[in-house]
């Protein structure tokens, strides 16, 4: 067959991949993307969307459980996992329909099959040779392990634990990240007793210390345990159970063992090292602008090194395709990407945490302000414990805000454009928000740095 040409060839179907593809036949460029699975990659169909279907079953059985406090007589008789799984299936699937219509609506060519790279500007797929003034890799990541630890029978990651027909009495959960987060969150809602294993001090440790802290007691509140600052040593498992032995000596006995130690670059056996990419453990090296050591290849999503958050392979996919288009798009730093994290309760942050900031600006030229949920009324109605924290430059720009508690995430919006436009708390002060919502905690925290607090102390 003859060599397919197009302005750009996407070989990954994921959020970053497509949304590359997107934005290319926008700016009127053709675009091919490749994918060996379906499109949407983990994001769709074993990450994001499928856990936070999960959650929200999970809320629902809180919310049923927790009725009578609000003078609703309600129960929860059990959790019906083949209808939760119906559920979260026939979301996703009607997700991944509207994604087909989406590509086929900007008149993308989607090519099946596994792509290799084999020359800067072609990607083989079978027989067939796909050729593009511009190849951007987008091959997306898969659940890491620990060396020696194997993944099999009751140890599970997050892709099978999406999958169980049944809630396990009790589950064992090795990382204290937002993928470990998350399934905790999930299956003691469901009824599981969990424990999580972390190695460092805190859960969720890359997030402000005191969101981690707050996080900590909501869990252990809600019966969730955990063994911080203490690693692995080993497992073993049979028929019924594994068995966990931690360094500490510490064993633990569970249903299963679900390994969430974050996730790792797909790339090997792609050609990427035999075209001369250069390449870091495996993650794609990119400069800035996301540009390769080879002359018009890209890289984009969770190869490349940093957060592996799906809207992330979003702003990525935009940036090169307008970069590729000649439009010198504005750079967003990693730090000044929103992440949310969506357990009971939720965290959600953009920019430094105030260690960060005080290491680049200076202990002396850092202030910040801890909003308290408890002041906010719509919290309240919520049943919600919590806190916005907003860290600031003395006589300048904020330059993080922190949040934990029920549906934070819903406020990281305003957070990022206060962060990444710049903005002095005095700018945001001024602007209204509406009473009663949580988008006042922000409001509040802004004024309370501007030096004129309506309702915080």
């Amino acid at each position: 067959m003859a060599d397919q040409q197009f302005d750009i060839v996407v070989l990954g179907g994921g959020s970053a991949g497509y949304a590359t593809a997107v934005r290319a036949t926008q700016l009127g460029l053709s675009a091919a993307v490749i994918e060996k699975d379906k499109l949407g990659g983990t994001c769709l169909h074993r990450g994001c969307v499928p856990t936070k279907a999960l959650l929200h079953a999970a809320e629902i059985a809180d919310v049923a459980r927790d009725g009578e406090t609000y003078g609703i007589l309600s129960s929860v008789a059990g959790i019906d996992m083949a209808k939760v799984n119906s559920y979260r299936e026939n979301l996703v699937a009607g997700k991944h329909k509207g994604l087909q219509g989406l590509l086929k609506a900007n008149k993308i060519t989607v090519i099946e099959g596994e792509g290799r790279l084999v020359a800067a500007n072609t990607v083989q797929v079978g027989e067939d040779r796909i050729v593009g003034k511009h190849v951007v890799l987008a091959s997306g990541s898969y659940s890491r392990s620990l060396p020696g630890l194997e993944i099999g029978g009751r140890v599970i990651t997050s892709e099978r634990a999406l999958e169980l027909d049944h809630v396990p009495a009790r589950v064992a959960i090795l990382g204290g990240g937002v993928i470990g987060v998350e399934f905790a969150s999930v299956w003691r809602s469901f009824g599981a007793e969990v424990t999580i294993i972390e190695g460092l001090p805190h859960l969720v440790p890359n997030e402000e210390e005191s969101v981690s802290k707050q996080l900590e007691r909501a869990f252990r509140k809600r019966g969730i345990d955990y063994k911080l600052g203490v690693r692995f040593q080993s497992v073993t498992q049979d028929d019924a159970s594994v068995t966990v032995n931690l360094e500490d000596g510490t064993v633990i006995t569970a249903d299963y063992l679900l390994v969430a130690v974050g996730r790792g670059p797909s790339t090997q056996g792609l050609g990427y090292e035999e075209v001369g990419i250069e390449m870091d453990r495996g993650f794609v090296l990119t400069n800035e602008r996301l540009a390769t050591n080879v002359a018009g290849v890209y890289a984009v999503g969770d190869i490349v090194p940093g957060l592996q958050l799906a809207h992330r392979g979003y702003q990525q996919g935009i940036f090169v395709a307008e970069e590729i288009a000649g439009l010198s798009p504005v750079i967003v730093e990693d730090v000044n990407i929103p992440k949310v994290t969506y357990c009971d309760p939720e965290i959600a942050s953009v920019g430094l945490t105030e260690a960060k900031a005080k290491e680049k600006y200076g202990e002396g030229n850092v202030t910040s302000y801890e909003y308290n949920l408890a002041g906010n009324a719509k919290s309240s109605i919520l049943g919600t414990a919590g806190s916005v924290k907003a860290v600031r430059v003395v006589d300048g720009p904020v330059v993080g805000v922190h949040m934990i508690g029920a549906r934070v995430g819903e406020l990281v919006g305003e957070a990022q454009l206060i962060v990444n436009w710049e903005a002095h708390p005095e700018d945001v002060a001024p602007l209204v928000h509406a009473h009663p919502t949580q988008n006042e905690t922000i409001g509040e925290a802004m004024l309370k740095l501007a030096g004129k607090p309506l309702h915080a102390i």
